[in-house]
């Protein structure tokens, strides 16, 4: 416990002013905290990210993750990022043949989507960011919310499994709990911030937020289950890896930022 709360204190102090400050400084962390994450990926299906497919993918996650302000860097050489990705699937299933299915179809689908999901998770944290410093706080407070909602409440009132399969220890009363909590926090964010134009919003996106915040925690739960992992890294002595602590950023920020720009 102690040294998961010092690392704790220690990555909120690098990291909350960075976010603050945004910017390039916040695209690149992003860029570093998305690479690691990539590779916690590969390492599990066995892939090294010094390989071929693994130098492929870690700059196909680079021009996933540029960001809008500077897409006429990349109209400019006439890359855009759906044709990349075809370029990098078809690459891919050529180098199947190419190392005589050492490299196989699986792992072809793998890189690809492990990619995408790294990729498109943490692009959304930089237009979130660039959308407002509160969308970005507003995510991490619910998300903090909603684990602590699930956990307390799980223990004290939870008897029915929710996916016993993915995370034994996750209940039913748990994750409405979480629900609940979530959208208290948000309405004492709203107070003080006024967030959103109106309260039946604030609702949606906290209900939103919440669910998919963790179904991203089970998403990594089943990932780690699959692989026989028990962290996706040991970056955050305490804590696992990049993965095991922005695992619900990752679902949340896409539909966080989907909400704000459509409602």
């Amino acid at each position: 416990m102690k040294t998961r709360i010092i690392t704790a204190v220690i990555a909120l102090a690098l990291f909350i002013p960075i976010v603050v400050i945004g910017g390039t400084p916040f695209t690149i962390l992003i860029y570093l905290m998305g690479s690691i994450g990539l590779f916690e990926l590969l390492r599990m299906k066995k892939i090294s990210i010094l390989s071929v497919p693994g130098i492929v993918s870690i700059l196909l996650l680079w021009v996933l993750l540029f960001p809008v302000r500077y897409i006429e860097i990349l109209n400019d050489i006439n890359i855009s990022k759906v044709g990349t990705v075809f370029l990098a699937v078809m690459f891919f299933l050529t180098y199947t043949v190419m190392t005589k299915n050492k490299f196989t179809f699986d792992d072809v689908g793998f890189t690809i989507i492990s990619t995408l999901y790294v990729g498109v998770g943490f692009y959304f944290f930089i237009e979130t960011r660039i959308l407002g410093l509160e969308n970005i706080f507003f995510a991490m407070f619910l998300i903090w919310a909603t684990d602590s909602g699930a956990y307390f409440i799980g223990k004290k009132f939870g008897k029915n499994k929710l996916w016993p399969e993915i995370s034994p220890n996750k209940t039913i009363e748990g994750f409405f709990g979480g629900i609940a909590s979530a959208v208290l926090v948000a309405f004492i964010f709203q107070e003080i911030t006024h967030f959103v134009p109106s309260y039946f919003q604030l609702i949606i996106i906290s209900i939103f937020v919440s669910i998919f915040g963790q179904i991203g925690d089970l998403v990594e739960s089943a990932l780690k289950r699959h692989y026989h992992v028990k962290d996706s890294g040991s970056i955050l002595p305490g804590h696992g890896g990049i993965l095991d602590r922005f695992d619900s950023l990752l679902f949340v920020l896409p539909i966080l930022y989907f909400l704000l720009t459509t409602l």
